[in-house]
């Protein structure tokens, strides 16, 4: 594999892999952040992986910085070893707390039980995290499933909701303004000062969505506080 490298600041390059976003992107994604920790070591300042790209900061000259991401992917093989975690998620899918759910199943045409069926039939790869501290970013939905962002977001967004962009998925681990057509929400902390880490998702974990009842829903501790639906 040859990566295309951009400058992104002085400090700063982009290590560019892929051209389109795939789930088969995350095997590779994650072999090369291994190996370039490795190489800059203590000169690495921050690694953030994305959907096909690896953003680098370093401290060290350029010239030497782009020269060990080289150096780095001589030789790339992916390390079956080395996928991430795999994090079975509740959620309570209910028009309430998730408004969007009978307008995306009217729109595909399905009903609301087959819109869960299939949201929660598969494992999610998290791409990325970003937009606030533990939000993963993850795909690919099922393509029956996938709808455009909101044409309005909303001003505030209860922390747990799950929700659909396209054919992302995610939920928001606070509250927070935001576009995605909401479906349901989870009990689960994403983000937590406390945990080592902090967030819960990383690059390269693996996510199933589990449809729960309210009464487990609320027993796990979540908020079933309703939100409006929007236009």
């Amino acid at each position: 594999m040859t990566p295309r490298i951009e400058v992104v600041a002085f400090d700063s390059l982009m290590v560019r892999l892929f051209d389109r976003i795939d789930e088969a992107n995350m095997p590779w994604i994650l072999a090369a952040s291994q190996r370039l920790r490795a190489v800059f070591g203590a000169q690495l300042i921050d690694l953030v992986p994305s959907y096909t790209t690896l953003m680098v900061q370093f401290d060290l000259a350029p010239n030497e910085a782009r020269q060990r991401i080289v150096q780095a992917f001589e030789g790339l093989q992916p390390d079956p070893g080395s996928a991430g975690r795999r994090h079975e998620i509740p959620v309570w899918y209910h028009a309430s707390v998730g408004p969007e759910l009978p307008l995306l199943a009217a729109r595909s045409g399905l009903s609301e039980a087959e819109v869960i069926s299939l949201h929660s039939g598969r494992d999610y790869p998290v791409f990325a995290l970003g937009f606030a501290p533990g939000f993963g970013f993850m795909g690919l939905v099922d393509e029956r499933l996938a709808s455009p962002r909101l044409s309005t977001p909303r001003k505030r967004v209860a922390a747990g909701s799950v929700g659909i962009a396209e054919r992302q998925t995610a939920a928001y681990p606070a509250v927070s303004p935001g576009g995605w057509n909401l479906i349901g929400r989870t009990p689960v902390r994403l983000f937590d000062r406390e945990r080592e880490g902090y967030s819960l998702l990383q690059p390269g974990d693996r996510v199933r969505f589990v449809a729960v009842e309210r009464a487990e829903f609320i027993n796990l501790g979540g908020d079933d506080s309703p939100l409006e639906a929007q236009a």
